[in-house]
């Protein structure tokens, strides 16, 4: 009936149907240790909040980074930010959803109002929880407890539960046929690796791409190329079992660093009779980096890196690989 009700009557009386849900997630509780299937308790929607059901959610390898500690955010919290659901309660002031719409939940939120959002050379919103609020919504509040301990958010999503809160602008409604359990993709993996190719790198018709590691992600980086119009696609992964998949998507050469006994750059500068245009970097290791540095042209080459670089790492680079012209850039949710 409370369902019912929140779809008819005036929006401030709607406001009485919203309770605390109990439900399953997924917590990790500390790092380097399995799940835990838990009864949450997720509260209710506050002022530009929205509660969503959520249907389908993938799993990303930045999931796994924050299990190893690679990519450091606070215990215990629900992960999961690549996914798609059904707005179950919306908060006061909430306009550009309403319960009943299908929506993918964004972990780089679209406030429009500050500096990054007002630049269109930027996507990443000043609201992110990426920096000093880690873990919390907006408000630096949590909306998830279990056995009466707050439970941390992670990047403003936590999809690995069957409720949860973001902020409004961490919200996009979708068409109400999508397949969810496709869709969801395009919450991270499909988004960062199409986008890194034609939103950050803006690769041309007719040039030479390298993309090492093969992934969802790295899969998507392929077909972002392909759909640039690149004439040579060149695959890299240790893991030749990859290769068909990345043939089929548009991949010309699938190339795996075990069947060579020198470095992967030189292999690819010798394929290519010099360099490749673009490389793009999709695996987080700091050696591939400077490798997939390294092989794209010394004076126009632009080399992106996609993959989330570990925590406790730096790199060592020769500075001539930048002098002499290449462009070396991030890239996060595709730009």
């Amino acid at each position: 009936l409370c369902g019912d009700l929140k779809m008819q009557v005036p929006f401030p009386f709607s406001l009485l149907c919203l309770q605390v849900i109990k439900c399953k997630a997924a917590v990790l509780w500390e790092a380097n240790k399995p799940f835990s299937i838990e009864e949450v308790e997720v509260a209710p929607p506050k002022e530009h909040e929205v509660r969503i059901k959520i249907v389908a959610t993938g799993i990303c390898r930045s999931d796994d980074h924050v299990i190893t500690g690679a990519l450091v955010m606070p215990f215990p919290v629900i992960l999961g930010h690549e996914a798609a659901g059904v707005v179950e309660s919306v908060g006061q002031g909430v306009t550009s959803v309403k319960p009943g719409d299908k929506v993918i939940p964004l972990f780089i939120p679209q406030c429009g109002e500050c500096k990054s959002c007002l630049n269109t050379k930027s996507n990443l919103c000043s609201k992110t929880d990426l920096g000093n609020r880690a873990g919390l919504m907006p408000d630096g509040t949590t909306r998830f407890t279990c056995k009466g301990k707050a439970i941390y958010h992670f990047l403003g999503t936590s999809t690995f539960t069957e409720y949860t809160v973001v902020h409004e602008s961490a919200v996009a409604k979708i068409d109400s046929d999508a397949p969810l359990e496709k869709v969801c993709l395009i919450g991270c993996g499909f988004s960062t690796g199409y986008g890194a190719a034609l939103q950050t790198a803006k690769v041309e018709p007719g040039s030479t791409c390298a993309i090492f590691g093969l992934g969802g992600v790295g899969l998507s980086v392929v077909i972002g190329c392909k759909v640039a119009g690149a004439s040579r696609i060149i695959a890299v992964d240790i893991n030749s079992d990859k290769f068909a998949k990345a043939k089929e998507l548009g991949a010309t050469d699938c190339i795996n660093p075990k069947d060579f006994s020198k470095p992967i750059h030189e292999v690819l500068m010798e394929m290519t009779g010099g360099s490749v245009d673009y490389s793009f970097e999709v695996i987080g290791r700091t050696d591939t980096m400077t490798a997939a540095l390294a092989c794209c042209h010394y004076n126009y080459g632009v080399s992106v890196i996609v993959g989330v670089p570990p925590a406790a790492e730096k790199i060592t680079f020769d500075p001539m690989l930048l002098f002499t012209g290449r462009s070396w850039k991030g890239s996060v949710f595709g730009g």
